[in-house]
């Protein structure tokens, strides 16, 4: 049965307003999600350009991907077209002032390819400004009018308001990230009308499971419901896949609404499910290999009795007389192989003819031309023979077993090439699996008692959802943990093996397993904005992105099938010419053959034996196993360029706090320099600290609280929480006049005296509090100095007390070194890569870290924005340089690097500034970024060997060069056999890549320079 439509009109705007079209939706739909927005020069997308993806169907080879981008990116309006044949995709950026979707997928069909304009449900994206419809009632005259215009006119957020007295309406244009319609709605009430929202210009599109419809009444019932649910705008539903897409307005109604609803009226008859755009496309790349084996078995099929009755029937007596009955002007043997190869030829092979015309339409030529071409000479050939035999009475050899065979190998070469490259997406599928299927939702009544637990689709969860997660379940969204402890375990996201603790206020990221004790969560990402997501996001866009060394095989697949066909023709002629020239002897032709049936067998196997496919297919297929690959070890790489720069990194510069340090400072020493008690003095520096924000106040509150009560200090995060309480609980000294000095420590006022702490960190800092402490009249003694010089030495920052204008005491804090940092440093090392780094400390404490971690070279007192120009001064004689941060304050540093690695971002992956994002807060995933884009370009220049040798050695056995000499012949049918296996090598070669270990602490020193 054919889809049913069904579509809403919008009411009408009033005069001179604008209505949003139900009729093409190319600039309504969802716009690009955070993660897409990674181009190939690394920055976002422009402003007003939107991004989109497409399916494109019936691509063959790297000349057909080709072929699609060129079509594209004569759109006008379209800036940037990238399609990846592995993933049969199309990465369109375009102005929607200039093209609509529907304008990009009537492109790709126009070159000759299927397209399907893809769309993501439940996903949150960034809005412009909307157009929303308001009923106002109460308004009498023009002063009415002119009032409520006046009153939407000054809200913030509101761009533009016009009010028609005639219909009672208010088309009012607004920003909803800084006003929503409940407050437009608000602001009439305030000003004594009546208003309510009618309708916005926002859509989002649905796609729907829809189960219970067991006739065409229930069809027709659903089709109604619809239509009455208020912010539906369109809906098509396929009766025979059973899926419901929906366009609606978000505005109006939520996508859980939009089913409770369904369900509801429908008495729970219906049951309706979110359908995952992951598993769709999944299931078409199945239905796709599926396809192709019905095609291969089909043919096989036909292509049995046909090498039965060549080979096997004639030693058959009783069956070889049958076949050579004379029926008609031929033999009964040649019917039954005429008939047999014509459907082979034109209804198995009918895809190979397809493919051939959508190139040649294009101006270009493809593996599908090759195949085309190789079966119709040799299945053409053999029909000419026949009919030139019934003329003549001279029978040549027919070989229509060669067509049939040809065909037949093909698309069992084409088959095997589609399961090994579904092997290369088994990351992305894993991803996609973590998340879970159905949540617990939380429902409370107007008292906040919790009254039920109802089960919905876990793509149905919106913002704010309080979510029950069992112990043994997964979380089903990123959220804060409301009630409850337990351990979560977040390997399968992060790659941290140990299980987390969570407590109330913990964040949990979705997709994680909940190991021990029930967790009540309140979802606060949801849809495309969760950790996962983005990961999968991430991933996609790197698999889809090409490496600089595929132009290569791009510029090799534009000029191969016509180079070829040069070659064959040669053949053809070549041997033709000697031929009759008498240059080979006559004992060479097949029985009852002759000199042009000789040169066609040849050329014939130099058309078919030739292989763009195995250049195409190199690359991408080593990069999209690599970055799932590099994902699976918390390795996220952001592009097949980003992969290829990482494989000649020369210089890796570190930053130093929280990078190659703990990024968690602790008090290691403290000194007193007067007679005042050891204890006094701590109470006195914790005292003052207790109302500062900084890590070093925090640092010293600890210290301070386990020395008087032997508490062990836990997270950062919960010793500022606690530091906050110990002002109540009786050990501190009261504070007053407290003022934090910035950057340089804080001062206030205890039992009336002045109490300042100042931070010796950098040289600007250090003269800065020199001066500070002389205008209070404060002096260091000697001893005082040279203990500071003492801790700085030792890779510590020193805090100087003063107390009633008297130096008191020096706290040295310390940032400790990770545990792994010496090792990686020494294993850079020995593969080759000079380690720096670089830090805005002063050079006695930065000279202390880099000697205790193994680094020679050192840059200190740099900062932020000054770290980009050390990236710089590498870079000037062409070496390729990394850099290692955290992302945010060495952002520069990282956009200026070739490779930028962020380190330890945990759930914020969403990095601009980084090509690389390592989940761990681990060193060891540096030396596993760089190991695992070194063998993913060892895999493709293998590949490309292996492409390149087989052609060079293939097509001159297949011409039958060597024939004279060493007898070899290949046979058509045999050509398309090694033409077949072929591509399909390069794809098994780089599976192989699945197997990567990343290297452990034990074997990095044994990493040597290939």
């Amino acid at each position: 049965m054919a889809p049913s439509v069904g579509g809403l009109q919008l009411t009408p705007f009033a005069a001179g307003g604008r209505k949003p079209s139900t009729d093409d939706d190319g600039e309504d739909l969802e716009d690009v999600r955070l993660l897409d927005a990674y181009d190939e020069d690394g920055s976002g997308l422009e402003e007003g350009m939107r991004r989109i993806q497409v399916r494109v169907t019936g691509m063959t080879c790297a000349a057909c991907s080709n072929s699609v981008e060129g079509a594209l990116r004569d759109v006008n309006g379209v800036l940037r077209a990238s399609v990846a044949l592995l993933q049969n995709r199309a990465d369109v950026v375009f102005d929607p002032k200039f093209v609509g979707e529907e304008d990009i997928k009537n492109a790709i069909e126009d070159a000759g390819f299927d397209a399907e304009i893809m769309s993501e449900p439940n996903q949150t994206k960034p809005r412009g400004t909307l157009l929303g419809q308001f009923t106002i009632g109460g308004m009498t005259c023009t002063r009415c009018v002119n009032s409520v215009e006046g009153i939407l006119r000054k809200l913030p957020g509101v761009k533009r308001a016009v009010v028609a007295l005639a219909t009672s309406l208010g088309e009012v244009e607004y920003d909803p990230t800084v006003i929503n319609k409940d407050d437009i709605v608000n602001a009439i009430e305030d000003a004594g009308f009546e208003a309510s929202f009618v309708q916005s210009s926002e859509q989002d599109k649905i796609i729907l499971g829809v189960t219970g419809i067991s006739n065409e009444m229930d069809a027709l019932t659903l089709e109604g419901m619809l239509t009455t649910i208020r912010g539906v705008r369109q809906f098509l539903f396929d009766r025979t896949s059973g899926e419901l897409e929906v366009l609606f307005d978000p505005e109006v109604i939520s996508s859980r609404s939009l089913v409770d609803e369904i369900e509801g009226a429908s008495n729970a008859k219906f049951k309706l499910h979110v359908k995952n755009p992951y598993t769709r496309m999944n299931s078409k790349d199945l239905e796709e290999s599926s396809n192709m084996f019905r095609l291969f078995t089909s043919s096989l099929f036909l292509s049995i009795p046909i090498f039965l009755i060549k080979v096997v029937c004639p030693r058959i007596p009783l069956v070889d007389s049958l076949l050579l009955w004379r029926c008609g002007p031929f033999l009964m043997g040649d019917w039954l192989k005429w008939a047999l190869v014509s459907l082979v030829q034109f209804v198995v092979g009918k895809r190979f003819y397809i493919g051939a015309g959508r190139a040649l339409r294009n101006g270009s030529a493809n593996m599908d031309v090759l195949i085309a071409l190789g079966t119709s000479a040799s299945y053409f050939y053999s029909v000419c023979a026949l009919l030139y035999g019934a003329v003549t009475g001279f029978w040549s050899p027919t070989y229509f077993e060669a067509s049939a065979m040809l065909i037949t190998f093909v698309l069992l070469g084409k088959y095997l090439e589609s399961l090994a490259k579904g092997k290369t997406s088994d990351a992305i599928k894993k991803l996609v699996e973590l998340a879970p299927a159905t949540a617990l939702l939380l429902v409370k009544d107007k008292g906040g008692r919790f009254t039920e637990e109802r089960e919905i689709d876990a793509m149905l969860i919106q913002p704010g959802d309080l979510l029950k997660v069992p112990p043994g379940t997964k979380v089903p969204a990123d959220g804060i943990v409301s009630w409850g402890s337990s351990y979560v375990n977040e390997s399968m996201v992060t790659g941290e093996s140990a299980p987390v603790s969570k407590e109330v206020n913990s964040p949990v990221i979705g997709g994680t397993i909940n190991l021990h004790g029930a967790l009540h969560i309140q979802a606060t990402k949801v849809g495309s904005n969760t950790v996962l997501s983005q990961i999968i996001s991430l991933v996609e866009t790197a698999q889809m992105s090409k490496a600089p060394i595929q132009k290569f095989a791009d510029f090799v697949a534009s000029i191969f099938v016509p180079t070829v066909v040069a070659m064959s023709l040669l053949t053809l002629l070549g041997w033709y010419v000697c031929g009759t020239l008498g240059a080979y002897p006559k004992q060479w032709l097949p029985e009852n053959g002759n000199y042009f049936v000789f040169a066609l067998m040849f050329a014939i196997s130099v058309v078919v034996i030739a292989c763009p496919c195995a250049l195409g297919l190199a690359t991408p297929t080593a990069v999209m196993v690599a970055t799932g690959v590099g994902a699976n070890n918390g390795v996220l790489i952001k592009g097949g360029d980003a992969l290829e720069r990482a494989q000649k990194v020369k210089y890796v510069v570190f930053d130093k706090t929280g990078t190659l340090t703990q990024g968690k400072a602790t008090v290691t020493t403290a000194k007193v320099f007067t007679e005042m008690d050891h204890g006094e003095f701590l109470t006195l520096v914790a005292s003052a600290e207790a109302s500062s924000e900084h890590p070093l106040g925090v640092a010293i509150v600890e210290y301070a609280r386990h020395f008087h009560f032997f508490e062990d200090s836990s997270s950062t995060k919960d010793a500022q929480d606690h530091s906050r309480e110990t002002r109540f609980s009786g050990w501190l000294l009261d504070v007053s006049d407290f003022s934090a000095l910035p950057g340089r420590g804080v001062q206030c006022f205890i039992k009336g005296k002045r109490v300042v702490l100042l931070i010796r960190d950098n040289v600007l800092e250090q003269v800065g509090n020199r001066n500070l402490l002389a205008e209070s009249g404060v002096t260091i003694p000697s001893d005082g100095e040279n203990f500071l010089v003492d801790l700085e030495e030792s890779a510590k920052t020193g805090v100087l007390v003063a107390y009633d204008d008297t130096f008191v005491g020096v706290l040295g804090v310390a940032d400790p070194l990770k545990r792994e940092a010496a090792v990686v440093v020494e294993g850079l090392r020995k593969m080759g890569v000079i380690p720096v780094m670089v830090t805005g400390d002063n050079w006695r404490t930065a000279r202390a870290v880099a000697k205790e971690v193994g680094i020679q070279d050192v840059r200190a007192e740099v900062m932020p924005a000054g770290k980009a120009d050390v990236i710089h001064s590498f870079q000037k004689d062409g070496s390729t340089v990394a850099m290692v941060g955290d992302g945010i304050n060495d952002s520069p540093a990282l956009a200026a690097a070739d490779v930028g690695m962020a380190i330890g971002a945990g759930t914020d992956i969403a990095i601009e500034a980084a090509d690389y994002v390592l989940m761990r807060n681990n060193l060891e995933d540096v030396i596993t970024a760089i190991d695992l884009s070194r063998k993913t370009f060892s895999r493709i220049r293998w590949n490309y060997v292996f492409a390149m040798a087989y052609n060079v050695i293939a097509i001159p056995i297949a011409a039958g060069v060597f024939f004279p000499w060493l007898g070899i012949k290949l046979p058509p049918w045999a050509a398309g056999a090694c033409m077949a296996l072929s591509s399909v090598s390069v794809v098994c070669s780089s599976l192989l890549l699945r197997r990567y270990k990343k290297p452990r602490l034990t074997t990095i020193l044994e990493i040597t320079v290939e």
